[in-house]
């Protein structure tokens, strides 16, 4: 039986803020541990836009990192992780040099220029007031910091996607043991309900059955591709993506078994989303760990699969239509 499980992003010792702008359609979210924590990655697809992933991997120096930002904007957006930067060396956090502290900063982006206005992205000044906005209790999710813009199912062109959001899931698994996930949900694919295997967000088809009535539904995009028996990644036009997300902690693990519980995490995106994991697709997840309680990594990285693809549901549950695209609960 899995553990009892509660929306939204809960861990003592990390903050988490959003700043978003509602006429561009885009924004950034800043998860912030000022003191540091026990920190890995994993990316995956073949589109990633990211700051700092190497610092994160095993064989290297830097072991803990002071925040992760997630954010829209495609490359443009890795500028909000600057407002972030400066947030905390404002406050004096960060990797001590002997000549000053550098805080340890990891990003990745997602593409949501094509809604809004493709002009306006997250920026330093973002970062800094995500960062602000931390600093009081924020649970949001939907429509809001880096699911601002999100959006899935592109085979058939953004106009026939639906709009997700940012979505975020807690599980206790003992009495010390919490796992906490949040993602910003913009894939190529369709989202799939895992214990029910039926399209609940993705992309969408409409036309008409008899003399004047309307049929809309999604058109399941492992049909459309293999129907139209494309040659190559040139015949996808519509590469509008990317799921990018955190698990958090508070378990104790080491800088190789972070990124390992990062990787086994990826397993919650392959369950939920339909294909993952594409060339269109810069899917990032990041881990982060407050290093309180023993725990088996196993156990971990199996329950941060499970919190992740229940946060890409509440992604889809929680977001709104907006930018004339409609959400699931819409449709």
């Amino acid at each position: 039986m899995i553990p009892d499980w509660q929306p939204g992003f809960s861990l003592p010792g990390i903050k988490v803020g959003h700043a978003q702008d509602f006429e561009a359609l885009t924004g950034c979210t800043a998860i912030i541990c000022e003191e540091g924590a026990m920190s890995g990655v994993d990316q995956r697809g073949g589109a990633p836009g990211t700051r700092e992933t190497d610092a994160l991997r095993p064989m290297h120096l830097v072991e803990h990192c002071h925040a992760v930002v997630l954010a829209g904007g495609s490359a443009f957006g890795l500028d909000a992780s600057t407002g972030v930067v400066r947030y905390l060396e404002e406050r004096n956090f960060g990797f001590d040099t002997g000549v000053s502290r550098v805080p340890v900063v990891a990003s990745a982006v997602l593409f949501d220029l094509a809604i809004g206005d493709p002009k306006i992205r997250p920026d330093a000044k973002m970062g800094y007031q995500a960062c602000i906005n931390a600093e009081e209790v924020m649970h949001g999710e939907g429509n809001i910091g880096a699911g601002t813009g999100a959006t899935v199912g592109k085979i058939l062109g953004v106009k026939s996607a639906t709009k997700t959001g940012l979505g975020a899931a807690t599980i206790q698994i003992s009495d010390d043991i919490t796992i906490s996930a949040i993602i910003a949900l913009n894939a190529f694919g369709d989202i799939i309900d895992p214990n029910s295997g039926k399209i609940i967000a993705g992309a969408r088809f409409q036309g008409k059955q008899g003399e004047n009535k309307l049929v809309q539904g999604f058109a399941d995009t492992l049909s459309v591709m293999r129907s139209q028996n494309l040659p190559g990644v040139q015949s996808f036009r519509h590469n509008a993506n990317t799921v990018i997300g955190l698990v958090a902690t508070n378990a104790i693990l080491t800088k190789m078994s972070a990124s390992k519980v990062a990787q086994m995490a990826h397993n919650g995106i392959a369950r939920t989303v339909r294909p993952a994991h594409t060339m269109f697709d810069g899917d990032t997840i990041f881990t982060m760990a407050t290093n309180e309680h023993p725990a088996d990594i196993n156990i971990i990285g199996a329950f941060a699969a499970e919190v992740v693809s229940r946060a890409i549901l509440r992604a889809v549950e929680c977001a709104n239509t907006l930018g004339g695209i409609p959400s699931a609960a819409e449709l």
